[in-house]
């Protein structure tokens, strides 16, 4: 991990490392039931917009990209050509797949691989007599495999396979129980076929009547497969000469330890810092033309959606790209954020880690307005 304040000893970075993991482990306990028990008590409101699906997968993916890449885990894709769009709630329909794509490279030895497939099919409904077109996403893996004996349990709240060889893999035992929940939130269904030692496929089906436009010769083209790049660090070779050099980044934060905070690590990182404790000090800095704005989201005075819509009026800065940063993560506060003209939403409390790479991924897509979400925890 870069280092803010100096060197760390062997055992320095074992007790750092317990207790970011032990934070982690704890905060998606906590949100994994809160999340079933709204499910549970019927008060999860879904916000079914159209979607692009390559757009859902890729998001997902982005989420899994150095985990996968720390185990040197081949990811891909597979996706026919003009898949299109499926009504669904993004968000959560994104949880549901980053669930499956955690657990398949948590299950997926070293060098292994897993593939993200995506298929649109025709169902007949024999009782109905009707045929309706219907979405696969399906997660494959070349992990350690489920016996059959243990399927039927996969699915339970709280439940974990207890096997003396993947006992050692941690887990909530509710990730797959909220991919059961949000899969049937949208009328469709999860399963699941392994074999023991070769790998396991996980497939969520959910039905997709609003889409006309596609015929089943388009649905049935040839798939492509698209290797994943790898996630690039900033002093990588590979880099060199695509950022912009010291890259230059306005900070929106009106807390005074949230500055020092990410001031301390974003300039070990190599980047050079400009601060406004305000929306209005935020628009007058950056007419500065830095490369990329951290925009806190709830500041005195003017706040930051204001002030994201007040840059973005600017002609010269439409295309700045914008994350906004802030504690709110209600429902409907990712989408105020995104109108308003966000590139990219991270709620609080923030990875610095994540960050720093969500940085030069949108630096090095020369700031396209991609309009993505991702809520994570934190960690140093």
């Amino acid at each position: 991990m870069p280092l803010i304040y100096g060197s760390l000893n062997a055992k320095q970075h074992r007790y750092l490392e317990v207790i970011s993991q032990s934070g982690n482990h704890l905060l998606t306990l906590i949100n994994d039931i809160l999340d079933l028990a709204k499910i549970e008590s019927g008060k999860m409101a879904l916000y079914i917009l159209p979607t692009s699906i390559e757009v859902l997968c890729n998001s997902s993916l982005n989420f899994i990209k150095q985990v996968a890449y720390q185990k040197a885990i081949k990811l891909e894709t597979r996706i026919p050509t003009n898949i299109g769009q499926i009504d669904v709630d993004e968000l959560r329909m994104r949880q549901a797949l980053i669930n499956l794509l955690s657990n398949a490279i948590k299950f997926t030895p070293e060098k292994g691989q897993v593939i993200l497939e995506v298929s649109r099919e025709f169902s007949t409904d024999r009782l109905h007599q009707h045929t309706q077109q219907i979405i696969r996403f399906s997660v494959i893996d070349t992990g350690i495999g489920i016996a059959p004996e243990h399927l039927p349990k996969l699915f339970q709240s709280f439940v974990q396979i207890d096997s003396s060889f993947n006992r050692k893999y941690s887990g909530t035992g509710l990730g797959l129980a909220l991919v059961k929940q949000i899969a049937e939130l949208h009328q469709g269904t999860v399963s699941v076929v392994s074999t023991v030692g070769q790998g396991s496929r996980f497939t969520i089906t959910l039905p997709s009547p609003n889409c006309s436009d596609f015929t089943q010769m388009q649905a049935m083209q040839l798939e492509r497969t698209l290797p994943l790049e790898q996630p690039l660090q900033l002093q990588d070779s590979t880099v060199t000469g695509l950022l912009p050099a010291q890259p230059l980044i306005l900070l929106a934060e009106d807390n005074p330890a949230n500055t020092d905070t990410f001031a301390a690590y974003l300039t070990s990182c190599g980047f050079r810092l400009i601060v406004a404790t305000n929306g209005q000090e935020a628009i007058n800095l950056a007419q500065q033309q830095p490369d990329l704005i951290l925009m806190d989201i709830q500041m005195p005075g003017m706040d930051g959606l204001e002030a994201i819509r007040q840059i973005r009026a600017d002609r010269t800065l439409k295309n700045m790209p914008i994350i906004a940063v802030t504690a709110l993560a209600m429902a409907g506060d990712r989408d105020k954020c995104l109108a308003a003209g966000a590139t990219e939403y991270l709620a609080k409390p923030v990875s610095l880690k994540q960050l720093k790479t969500m940085i030069q991924q949108l630096l090095l897509e020369g700031g396209q307005n991609t309009l993505k979400y991702i809520a994570i925890p934190f960690e140093m």
